[in-house]
């Protein structure tokens, strides 16, 4: 299998929400990539849905969610790990310098957790990396009153946006490609009938997989993508595991209905959560009276620390 970054310029802003259109965030999950990309595999005909679907079933691809890019400076997000730093004794201002910063220079992940990477510096960074504003709109369709609503929107800086890891097999990565260009007319997130979240796929770039593949040297696993383990995998997975829950929710997007109805509720481990043990986790069913299936992604992508 080869890895991939696959680097995203969004020169129109996005709308990552947490389901209320108001909220924002600077970044995707792996499953609202997945289902985006699904549904554009739908639109082509069954047969790259099924494919697809299959990949990734079988761990033929699999994907991360969006991290922070900064010019040619890419971000993995902050371990969930205690580190020790001589400077941070006594001084509250590097302390809470350490604990809002999210995200970690892939180039000084070593450094970080060896206590030795400028947090300050760091942080400073972010201050220009984009800016989000709640944008007010009205809805007139089939309203006798219009109705104000607002939205928010997240832009990116010049030279600023977000990355995702792919893990392909050869025979899935055309079809990605493919379905990548597709997507990028349609937009990723909300509002897209506004132009949001429409994309240009800026790099490609090939990652040893060394990284991701091996044994850890006993430092564990950080997890790159909000994912869920199996039943049968959760007590393993969460032994020695430090790790935060974040809900993963959302209404059905089908083609063949205009009604909405919500997804099934889950629970997903984050992205930055470490781990001594890998998981396989799985492509989950969520559609609640539907008469097509609705799958959400729960598979893991790991960086080994």
């Amino acid at each position: 299998m080869k890895y991939y970054i696959f680097r995203l310029s969004f020169p129109n802003g996005a709308h990552f929400g947490d389901g209320n259109l108001d909220s924002y965030n600077m970044t995707f999950h792996a499953d609202t990539l997945f289902s985006a990309l699904f549904i554009e595999a739908v639109k082509s005909g069954g047969a790259m849905a099924d494919r697809l679907l299959r990949a990734a079933r079988e761990g033929k691809l699999v994907l991360s969610d969006g991290f922070p890019y900064i010019e040619d400076t890419y971000y993995l997000p902050k371990p969930m790990l205690y580190i020790e730093r001589n400077e941070d004794v006594g001084n509250s201002v590097l302390k809470k310098t350490a604990k809002k910063l999210i995200y970690i220079p892939m180039d000084k992940m070593d450094g970080y957790l060896e206590g030795t990477m400028d947090m300050k510096q760091e942080s400073d960074k972010f201050s220009r990396f984009g800016t989000h504003q709640i944008k007010e709109s009205v809805a007139i369709y089939g309203l006798e009153e219009t109705e104000p609503y607002y939205v928010g929107i997240y832009t990116y800086g010049e030279n600023n946006g977000l990355y995702f890891f792919a893990g392909l097999d050869e025979e899935i990565e055309t079809d990605l490609i493919d379905l990548l260009d597709m997507l990028s007319f349609s937009g990723l997130g909300g509002k897209r009938s506004a132009g949001l979240g429409r994309f240009e796929v800026t790099k490609m770039v090939e990652v040893p997989a060394t990284h991701f593949e091996g044994e850890s040297d006993g430092r564990g696993y950080l997890l790159l993508a909000s994912s869920l383990p199996k039943e049968e995998e959760m007590d393993k997975v969460l032994d020695q595991a430090s790790y935060l829950l974040e809900k993963r929710s959302g209404f059905v997007q089908s083609t063949g209905s205009f009604e909405e109805r919500k997804k099934v509720d889950q629970y997903f481990l984050q992205a930055g959560s470490c781990l001594r043990n890998r998981f396989e986790g799985d492509i989950y069913e969520v559609g609640v009276g539907m008469p097509h299936s609705v799958y959400r992604y729960g598979k893991p992508l790991f960086w080994k620390l």
